[in-house]
């Protein structure tokens, strides 16, 4: 029924939810997101005023700044993640929901949808938005700060894309993709299956599409495999150089502010202690779970899991799977 989830059997994890209207009300919220963004990068962002003077500043400000400064790599990390993925995704489900909506579907429609969830991820809005006002605090003993109706904008946008998200049923998207007929027979009881990470069709190991040796999705294209390949050494490589990284991301200043010929640094710690100092707990305690707590939590689980994979170790599945969800949704915070 609408609002139900059908749960699996053996993990507890969510196999399908049921949202009512999912292509109506992702379209419009789509729609408004496109308004909003077309805001947030044509209005000024943030006005400093000092000494007299008053300096405006676009979305894409700093990402100029960044380039002139010669952090180009910064620039284009800042550009992409702000900027380009949530503009691009909201291009892409405009492109994808409209065809849909009308019966019919365009060239390449499962290539266009597939790249909806790649993006997914790398649409950083609310990290960025976290990052301004930390900045926007550190700068008010210096200049006044006047916000301007792109930051509100942009700050809308970040709520109206998650409920884009979250309101849209990729099974009722994937279920008007045709399939070949050579490649939907049912699988027999002792037939390896193969299960597509991003459309979730699953084929026969046996007649999935093959090309240069790999098999694909015959639905929308993606790479199968029975496991991720070499997970657990990759895994483990990432971990170390994540420990590696942490301690003097910690303990090491992140950022320095000069002012009036003095220079001072500051570390996280430092920074949280500044917005405790300043009386904005909230946000001290948001920076705090982000950038101290929540990538110790995941380290942590993450290499408790390899280990107990390493060993195979029979101990409470259930739960180990909990921890990986987990990981899985504090996601990049």
């Amino acid at each position: 029924p609408a609002g139900a989830a059908a749960r699996c059997a053996r993990c507890g994890g969510t196999l399908h939810r049921n949202r009512p209207d999912s292509l109506d009300r992702t379209l419009a919220l789509t729609v408004a997101g496109i308004v909003l963004f077309v805001i947030a990068n044509s209005f000024p962002f943030l006005s400093f005023q000092m000494q007299g003077q008053t300096t405006e500043t676009t979305l894409a400000t700093g990402v100029k700044d960044l380039y002139a400064s010669g952090m180009w790599e910064l620039a284009g990390v800042v550009l992409f993640t702000s900027i380009l993925a949530p503009g691009i995704q909201l291009a892409l489900l405009l492109v994808v929901l409209v065809p849909l909506k009308l019966g019919w579907l365009p060239p390449g429609f499962p290539t266009l949808f597939r790249y909806v969830k790649t993006l997914a991820p790398w649409g950083m809005m609310d990290v960025f938005m976290l990052g301004i006002l930390v900045s926007v605090v550190k700068l008010l003993d210096m200049a006044t700060i006047v916000p301007g109706i792109s930051l509100f904008a942009f700050g809308i946008l970040i709520f109206v894309l998650a409920a884009a998200q979250s309101s849209l049923d990729p099974d009722i998207v994937w279920s008007r993709v045709p399939v070949d007929v050579r490649f939907r027979r049912s699988p027999t009881s002792v037939e390896r299956v193969l299960s597509c990470p991003v459309c979730e069709l699953v084929t026969p190991e046996s007649s999935a599409p093959r090309r240069g040796g790999q098999a694909h999705c015959p639905r929308c294209g993606d790479p199968l495999h029975r496991r991720k390949p070499v997970s657990i050494q990759r895994t483990w490589a990432l971990i170390i150089a994540a420990v590696v990284c942490y301690v003097p991301a910690i303990a090491l200043p992140i950022m320095q502010v000069t002012s009036l010929g003095q220079t001072q640094a500051d570390t996280i710690l430092s920074g949280v202690i500044f917005l405790l100092d300043q009386g904005m707990w909230p946000l001290a305690l948001v920076v705090f779970i982000a950038s101290v707590f929540v990538p110790l939590l995941k380290l942590l689980i993450l290499i408790f899991l390899l280990i107990s994979v390493q060993l195979r170790s029979a101990w409470r599945p259930r739960d180990r799977t909990r921890l990986y969800r987990i990981t899985e949704a504090i996601g990049r915070w």
